[in-house]
């Protein structure tokens, strides 16, 4: 499979998920990610976080992480937020709470993050992520995932 779209998206496993984000040039990336299948993407890929969330890395861990995808139409940006408490986590499209940590990043370096296709601290450490808050946290933020690898 090598066709970038939410249809195709919606019937892959993360493995493949992986794997196609990985064979697909950054370029192509950024342009589906410019236009209409953007926000199906993202709910895709934001949809997947509980059931990949590793409950036993997280101990005891409370926190709200808010991650901003810049890229959209019109220079818009789209804001998703991820609660760790309790055991679990919840993801929503629409933020309620306060932050612990909010990361800023394009919608390529998302997708190379969720997919297992960067270091995070390298795109980090190189301007790729902004991050603001509990940079202990965003530091950990991979490890409470089973993020595939391509």
């Amino acid at each position: 499979m090598t066709d970038f779209n939410p249809e195709s998206l919606a019937s892959i496993g993360p493995k493949e998920f992986a794997q196609l984000v990985k064979t697909t040039p950054d370029s192509q990336i950024a342009e589906v990610m410019a236009g209409d299948a953007r926000t199906k993407i993202l709910d895709e890929v934001f949809n997947r976080m509980p059931t990949l969330f590793r409950a036993e890395k997280a101990g005891n861990t409370s926190a709200v992480i808010h991650w901003i995808i810049t890229g959209g139409a019109g220079g818009a940006s789209d804001t998703y937020e991820t609660v760790i408490e309790n055991g679990a986590c919840t993801v929503t499209n629409q933020p309620a709470r306060e932050p612990k940590l909010a990361m800023t990043m394009d919608p390529v370096t998302f997708l190379k993050v969720v997919s297992g296709d960067g270091n995070p601290m390298m795109m980090f450490m190189t301007g790729k992520i902004k991050a603001k808050g509990d940079l202990g946290l965003a530091a950990n933020v991979a490890k409470l995932f089973d993020i595939p690898k391509a």
